[in-house]
Protein backbone atom coordinates (compact mmCIF):
# COMPACT_ATOMS: atom_id res chain seq x y z
CA UNK A 1 0.00 0.00 0.00
CA UNK A 2 2.97 2.10 0.88
CA UNK A 3 4.31 1.50 -2.19
CA UNK A 4 1.17 2.30 -4.35
CA UNK A 5 0.72 5.83 -2.18
CA UNK A 6 4.30 6.64 -2.96
CA UNK A 7 3.76 6.12 -7.03
CA UNK A 8 0.88 8.05 -6.70
CA UNK A 9 2.32 10.87 -5.05
CA UNK A 10 5.66 11.21 -7.29
CA UNK A 11 2.97 11.17 -10.30
CA UNK A 12 1.34 13.86 -9.05
CA UNK A 13 5.10 15.30 -8.25
CA UNK A 14 5.84 14.96 -11.46
CA UNK A 15 2.34 16.84 -12.66
CA UNK A 16 2.78 20.23 -11.14
CA UNK A 17 6.54 20.10 -12.12
CA UNK A 18 5.33 19.69 -15.33
CA UNK A 19 7.99 17.06 -16.34
CA UNK A 20 5.59 14.75 -18.17
CA UNK A 21 7.62 12.91 -20.34
CA UNK A 22 9.73 11.38 -16.92
CA UNK A 23 6.18 11.03 -15.83
CA UNK A 24 5.28 8.67 -18.49
CA UNK A 25 8.55 6.88 -18.92
CA UNK A 26 10.51 6.66 -15.64
CA UNK A 27 9.30 3.58 -15.03
CA UNK A 28 10.47 1.74 -18.26
CA UNK A 29 14.04 3.31 -17.40
CA UNK A 30 13.88 2.31 -13.97
CA UNK A 31 13.79 -1.64 -15.35
CA UNK A 32 16.61 -0.64 -17.87
CA UNK A 33 18.56 1.37 -15.16
CA UNK A 34 18.40 -1.93 -13.12
CA UNK A 35 18.83 -4.57 -16.37
CA UNK A 36 22.24 -2.29 -16.87
CA UNK A 37 23.47 -1.71 -13.77
CA UNK A 38 23.27 1.76 -13.60
CA UNK A 39 23.67 4.36 -11.24
CA UNK A 40 21.71 6.56 -9.79
CA UNK A 41 22.65 9.50 -11.01
CA UNK A 42 23.26 7.70 -14.61
CA UNK A 43 19.33 6.77 -14.50
CA UNK A 44 18.44 10.26 -13.13
CA UNK A 45 20.62 11.87 -15.88
CA UNK A 46 18.65 9.53 -18.88
CA UNK A 47 14.85 10.21 -17.85
CA UNK A 48 16.26 14.39 -17.63
CA UNK A 49 18.01 13.59 -21.45
CA UNK A 50 14.59 12.09 -22.34
CA UNK A 51 12.46 15.42 -20.82
CA UNK A 52 14.50 18.06 -22.44
CA UNK A 53 14.13 15.91 -25.97
CA UNK A 54 10.32 15.71 -25.68
CA UNK A 55 10.35 19.87 -24.64
CA UNK A 56 13.10 20.37 -27.69
CA UNK A 57 10.66 18.72 -30.30
CA UNK A 58 7.50 20.45 -28.71
CA UNK A 59 8.63 23.50 -29.58
CA UNK A 60 9.78 22.98 -32.90
CA UNK A 61 6.68 21.28 -33.86
CA UNK A 62 4.87 24.95 -31.86
CA UNK A 63 7.12 27.53 -33.78
CA UNK A 64 6.61 25.82 -37.50
CA UNK A 65 2.93 25.60 -36.52
CA UNK A 66 3.19 29.69 -35.61
CA UNK A 67 5.51 30.71 -38.04
CA UNK A 68 2.56 30.40 -41.27
CA UNK A 69 6.11 28.99 -43.29
CA UNK A 70 5.30 26.86 -46.21
CA UNK A 71 6.50 23.81 -44.85
CA UNK A 72 7.00 22.19 -48.72
CA UNK A 73 9.80 24.81 -49.08
CA UNK A 74 12.37 22.99 -47.36
CA UNK A 75 16.14 22.25 -47.88
CA UNK A 76 15.13 18.58 -49.04
CA UNK A 77 13.46 20.30 -52.25
CA UNK A 78 15.87 23.02 -52.78
CA UNK A 79 18.78 22.70 -55.15
CA UNK A 80 21.96 24.33 -54.01
CA UNK A 81 24.21 23.66 -57.33
CA UNK A 82 21.55 26.05 -59.18
CA UNK A 83 22.82 28.87 -56.62
CA UNK A 84 25.84 31.48 -57.73
CA UNK A 85 28.80 30.10 -55.87
CA UNK A 86 28.98 33.27 -53.54
CA UNK A 87 24.92 32.98 -52.53
CA UNK A 88 26.06 28.96 -51.87
CA UNK A 89 29.13 30.13 -49.27
CA UNK A 90 26.70 32.76 -47.83
CA UNK A 91 24.48 29.89 -47.01
CA UNK A 92 26.85 28.73 -45.03
CA UNK A 93 27.23 31.45 -42.58
CA UNK A 94 23.65 31.90 -42.52
CA UNK A 95 22.56 28.35 -41.45
CA UNK A 96 24.86 28.93 -38.15
CA UNK A 97 21.91 31.40 -37.17
CA UNK A 98 24.50 34.16 -35.65
CA UNK A 99 22.89 36.95 -38.02
CA UNK A 100 20.02 36.21 -35.69
CA UNK A 101 21.56 37.11 -32.85
CA UNK A 102 23.33 40.45 -34.49
CA UNK A 103 20.04 41.96 -35.57
CA UNK A 104 21.40 41.67 -39.37
CA UNK A 105 19.06 41.58 -42.24
CA UNK A 106 18.87 39.07 -45.42
CA UNK A 107 17.94 40.84 -48.36
CA UNK A 108 17.30 38.15 -51.07
CA UNK A 109 16.71 39.30 -54.59
CA UNK A 110 16.17 38.06 -58.35
CA UNK A 111 13.69 37.34 -60.92
CA UNK A 112 10.76 35.58 -60.35
CA UNK A 113 11.23 31.92 -60.05
CA UNK A 114 14.74 32.36 -59.13
CA UNK A 115 14.36 30.50 -55.66
CA UNK A 116 14.28 33.55 -53.54
CA UNK A 117 11.07 32.20 -51.38
CA UNK A 118 12.19 29.17 -51.27
CA UNK A 119 15.62 30.08 -50.08
CA UNK A 120 14.30 32.20 -47.39
CA UNK A 121 11.80 29.55 -45.92
CA UNK A 122 13.72 26.44 -45.78
CA UNK A 123 16.11 28.82 -44.19
CA UNK A 124 13.57 29.88 -41.88
CA UNK A 125 12.82 26.39 -41.04
CA UNK A 126 16.42 25.63 -39.80
CA UNK A 127 16.62 28.47 -37.80
CA UNK A 128 13.51 27.56 -36.00
CA UNK A 129 15.01 24.12 -35.32
CA UNK A 130 17.99 26.18 -33.99
CA UNK A 131 15.50 28.12 -30.90
CA UNK A 132 14.63 30.63 -32.97
CA UNK A 133 10.93 31.91 -33.65
CA UNK A 134 9.91 33.11 -37.13
CA UNK A 135 7.44 34.71 -38.95
CA UNK A 136 6.80 33.91 -42.59
CA UNK A 137 4.25 36.59 -44.40
CA UNK A 138 3.77 38.23 -48.07
CA UNK A 139 4.32 42.04 -48.41
CA UNK A 140 0.82 42.39 -49.29
CA UNK A 141 -1.00 40.57 -46.30
CA UNK A 142 1.39 42.50 -43.71
CA UNK A 143 0.37 46.16 -45.12
CA UNK A 144 -2.95 45.69 -44.76
CA UNK A 145 -2.77 43.83 -41.39
CA UNK A 146 -0.49 47.26 -40.50
CA UNK A 147 -2.86 49.90 -42.22
CA UNK A 148 -5.72 48.05 -40.16
CA UNK A 149 -4.10 47.99 -36.88
CA UNK A 150 -2.87 51.59 -37.54
CA UNK A 151 -6.78 52.28 -38.19
CA UNK A 152 -7.44 50.87 -34.70
CA UNK A 153 -5.04 52.53 -33.11
CA UNK A 154 -3.64 49.16 -31.93
CA UNK A 155 -0.23 49.61 -34.67
CA UNK A 156 2.00 49.87 -31.36
CA UNK A 157 0.44 46.47 -29.97
CA UNK A 158 0.81 44.95 -33.46
CA UNK A 159 4.54 46.00 -33.65
CA UNK A 160 5.43 44.82 -30.19
CA UNK A 161 3.71 41.16 -31.02
CA UNK A 162 5.95 41.37 -34.62
CA UNK A 163 8.85 42.03 -32.04
CA UNK A 164 8.56 38.33 -30.67
CA UNK A 165 9.62 37.00 -33.90
CA UNK A 166 13.35 37.21 -34.89
CA UNK A 167 13.58 37.00 -37.96
CA UNK A 168 10.35 38.20 -39.71
CA UNK A 169 10.93 37.48 -43.21
CA UNK A 170 8.53 39.18 -45.48
CA UNK A 171 8.10 38.22 -49.17
CA UNK A 172 7.81 39.70 -52.85
CA UNK A 173 8.39 43.60 -51.31
CA UNK A 174 7.47 45.69 -54.37
CA UNK A 175 5.46 43.23 -56.47
CA UNK A 176 2.11 44.78 -56.03
CA UNK A 177 1.98 48.41 -56.09
CA UNK A 178 0.51 49.91 -52.95
CA UNK A 179 -0.34 53.63 -51.96
CA UNK A 180 1.46 56.17 -49.81
CA UNK A 181 -0.28 55.25 -46.82
CA UNK A 182 0.08 51.70 -46.96
CA UNK A 183 3.88 52.22 -47.63
CA UNK A 184 4.05 54.49 -44.75
CA UNK A 185 3.25 51.76 -42.10
CA UNK A 186 5.73 49.49 -43.84
CA UNK A 187 8.57 52.16 -43.31
CA UNK A 188 7.25 52.09 -39.72
CA UNK A 189 7.56 48.56 -39.34
CA UNK A 190 10.89 48.60 -40.82
CA UNK A 191 12.13 51.62 -38.66
CA UNK A 192 10.79 49.52 -35.24
CA UNK A 193 13.19 46.64 -36.26
CA UNK A 194 16.01 48.64 -37.22
CA UNK A 195 18.81 46.63 -35.24
CA UNK A 196 16.04 45.25 -32.83
CA UNK A 197 15.04 42.13 -34.91
CA UNK A 198 16.18 40.75 -38.36
CA UNK A 199 14.22 40.91 -41.18
CA UNK A 200 14.42 38.58 -43.85
CA UNK A 201 12.85 40.17 -47.60
CA UNK A 202 12.77 38.81 -51.47
CA UNK A 203 12.30 41.58 -53.82
CA UNK A 204 12.20 41.74 -57.72
CA UNK A 205 12.87 45.08 -57.88
CA UNK A 206 16.85 46.21 -57.36
CA UNK A 207 17.28 49.21 -54.62
CA UNK A 208 17.24 51.49 -57.93
CA UNK A 209 13.49 50.93 -58.34
CA UNK A 210 12.43 51.24 -54.58
CA UNK A 211 10.96 55.03 -55.07
CA UNK A 212 8.29 52.68 -56.75
CA UNK A 213 7.27 51.39 -53.39
CA UNK A 214 7.58 53.74 -50.98
CA UNK A 215 6.55 56.50 -53.32
CA UNK A 216 9.10 59.47 -51.87
CA UNK A 217 12.65 59.85 -52.23
CA UNK A 218 13.55 60.47 -48.67
CA UNK A 219 11.56 57.64 -47.47
CA UNK A 220 13.02 55.04 -49.93
CA UNK A 221 16.62 56.35 -48.95
CA UNK A 222 15.73 55.96 -45.36
CA UNK A 223 14.38 52.61 -45.87
CA UNK A 224 16.92 51.21 -48.03
CA UNK A 225 19.36 52.86 -45.22
CA UNK A 226 18.11 50.85 -42.43
CA UNK A 227 17.81 47.35 -44.24
CA UNK A 228 21.29 47.33 -45.68
CA UNK A 229 23.01 49.09 -42.72
CA UNK A 230 23.27 45.40 -41.19
CA UNK A 231 22.66 43.08 -43.73
CA UNK A 232 23.59 40.19 -46.02
CA UNK A 233 22.55 40.37 -49.14
CA UNK A 234 21.61 37.33 -51.47
CA UNK A 235 21.81 38.40 -55.74
CA UNK A 236 19.88 35.44 -57.26
CA UNK A 237 20.65 35.68 -60.54
CA UNK A 238 19.79 32.29 -62.31
CA UNK A 239 17.25 31.39 -64.53
CA UNK A 240 13.80 30.79 -63.74
CA UNK A 241 13.52 27.34 -61.92
CA UNK A 242 9.77 26.75 -62.88
CA UNK A 243 10.17 27.72 -66.42
CA UNK A 244 13.03 25.06 -66.35
CA UNK A 245 11.04 22.46 -64.88
CA UNK A 246 8.28 23.20 -67.56
CA UNK A 247 10.48 23.28 -70.32
CA UNK A 248 11.61 19.53 -69.05
CA UNK A 249 8.17 18.52 -68.71
CA UNK A 250 7.54 19.29 -72.60
CA UNK A 251 11.03 17.77 -73.75
CA UNK A 252 8.99 14.23 -73.52
CA UNK A 253 5.77 15.63 -75.42
CA UNK A 254 7.66 17.10 -78.17
CA UNK A 255 10.23 14.46 -78.90
CA UNK A 256 6.78 11.91 -79.13
CA UNK A 257 5.39 14.81 -81.33
CA UNK A 258 8.72 14.77 -83.76
CA UNK A 259 8.49 10.82 -84.03
CA UNK A 260 4.92 11.06 -84.25
CA UNK A 261 5.75 13.02 -87.85
CA UNK A 262 8.44 11.40 -88.82
CA UNK A 263 6.76 7.99 -88.83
Amino acid sequence: MLVADTKKQLHQNLKDLRLPTVRRCYEEQAGLAVKDSLLYEQYLHEVIELEIEARQQNRVSRFLRESKLPLEKSWEGFDRKRLPRKVDVQLNTLLEGSFVNRNDNVLAFGNPGSGKTHLLCALGQELIHRGHRVLFTTCSLLVQELLVAKRELRLARLLKRLGKFRPLIVDDIGYVQQDREEMEVLFTLLAERYERGSVMLTSNLPFSKWEKIFKDPMTTAAAIDRLVHHSIILELNVASYRLEQSKKSREPMLEGAETRQKA
